[in-house]
């Protein structure tokens, strides 16, 4: 059972976790003043006209949490359950987890409440164009990056790009990442974040010894994260013997044909009713007795209302805080060994990072270059994160926000305070 983000408030549950962090590292007020709250918040409205002649005005964000390390970067989500409360706490969280693989960004969030799929491509259009333009005094390849994120695609990321471009007067194409290859967009970057989980659930396991000649995944979400993920770690070795979507869940002990699985989503709109498996409820594979959970869909998953039902013993957490503070202890005292957020979801902004830094040079570099890459900054993270988790004595959550507050804190106080 989720617990609704919006009545736990979002922004309050990311600052909990940096309070948390700030106290074992005896941060000074004043390092936690300027790094508890965000450094800018626009909100705009704007119209967007409907094919049918009518005008909807819509209400959009974005917000940069702290630039001290470099500039800021984070997606942009187009959903119903947008609000500045989830876009605050997502650009905090986009700060820690540039910040705990080392790359030179500070965090940023945007988003639009509306449902895309009730759009055309035509309204869709416009209504990216609107929002990039209210938005461009913020955003630029030196300012602030964004990205795609939840309601989110490439071709999103092209019209909000050219946008930019038009402005400019010439092709800006650092100013967005995620794009389609055709126009700077980088090589592996739509699977990126599901590499980047895959390759941190096995060095997570080799870390952990795990003795099972196959080990057993279930993945929350088989969506673009989920369905990449799901499909490495399978490659990998791995069985993967339960998925699932917003419609359902399917789960075969002797794992699941996930190219036929595919092909049935396709067909049917979502998983359930996949013949080569057993339907069950989102919340049973959350219980399941796997080797590996991996919660790829939304917030708020894992609270402590059934934290102490989940039987994995590893879980990387593949979607941003799908884990509550409350269930985090639970799942502690339990023996779960945890691939936090920051650190799990991070391959994203990784190869983000690397397609900005291909723009700017205007030199583009090879999938198999930039996947090696990846492997190098994600598993190098996750030793620091390891290291000090043992050094410290402290769970993997803690460790990785300790890391990434004391990197931002430090950039912070050698920067001083302007004027």
């Amino acid at each position: 059972m989720a617990v609704d983000l919006q009545s736990t408030s979002a922004f309050s549950t990311a600052q909990r976790r940096f309070d948390v962090a700030a106290d074992i590292l005896g941060l000074t007020e004043n390092t936690r003043r300027l790094l508890r709250d965000v450094k800018r918040e626009l909100t705009v409205h704007f119209p967007v006209q409907h094919d049918d002649g009518s005008v909807h005005l819509y209400t959009g964000y974005r917000v940069q949490h702290n630039i001290n390390r470099g500039p800021a970067k984070g997606g942009i989500r187009y959903s119903a359950d947008v609000s500045l409360d989830l876009v605050k706490a997502m650009a905090m969280l986009m700060t820690w987890k540039c910040a705990v693989v080392g790359i030179p960004y500070g965090g940023a969030k945007g988003g639009v409440i509306v449902e895309p799929d009730a759009l055309s491509r035509r309204e869709l259009e416009h209504l990216t164009r609107r929002y990039a333009t209210e938005i461009a005094l913020l955003i630029g390849p030196e300012k602030d990056i964004p990205a795609p994120d939840l309601g989110t695609t490439p071709q999103i990321m092209a019209w909000i790009m050219d946008t930019v471009s038009m402005h400019a007067g010439h092709s800006v194409t650092a100013s967005v990442t995620g794009k389609p290859t055709d126009v700077g967009g980088s090589e592996g970057r739509q699977e990126a974040a599901g590499r980047g989980v895959t390759y941190l659930t096995l060095e997570a396991l080799k870390y952990l010894h795990v003795g099972e000649d196959t080990p057993t995944v279930a993945v929350q979400g088989f969506g673009k994260v989920g369905a990449s993920t799901a499909r490495l770690l399978h490659e990998a070795g791995l069985r993967v013997v339960a998925v699932s979507d917003s419609r359902g869940a399917v789960h075969n002990p002797k794992g699941l044909d996930l190219a036929a699985l595919e092909e049935h989503r396709k067909f049917r709109g979502g998983v359930s009713g996949f013949k080569k498996a057993d339907d069950i409820s989102g919340a049973a594979l959350l219980e399941l007795p796997v080797t590996v959970l991996v919660p790829a869909a939304a917030e708020q998953q894992i609270t402590e209302l059934n934290a102490d039902r989940v039987r994995a013993r590893l879980i990387t957490e593949a979607a941003n805080a799908a884990i509550s503070p409350e269930a985090d202890e639970i799942l502690h005292e339990q023996g779960v060994f945890l691939v936090p957020d920051i650190l799990a979801n991070s391959g994203g902004v990784v190869v983000s990072y690397f397609e900005w830094v291909q723009d700017l040079q205007a030199f583009f570099w090879e999938e198999e270059e930039i996947n090696t890459k990846l492997h190098h900054v994600i598993t190098r993270a996750f030793y620091e994160v390891l290291h000090a988790s043992v050094n410290k004595r402290i769970d993997m959550r803690r460790a990785a926000y300790v890391l990434a507050v004391q990197r931002v804190a430090n950039a912070t106080t050698v920067r001083g305070i302007y004027p």
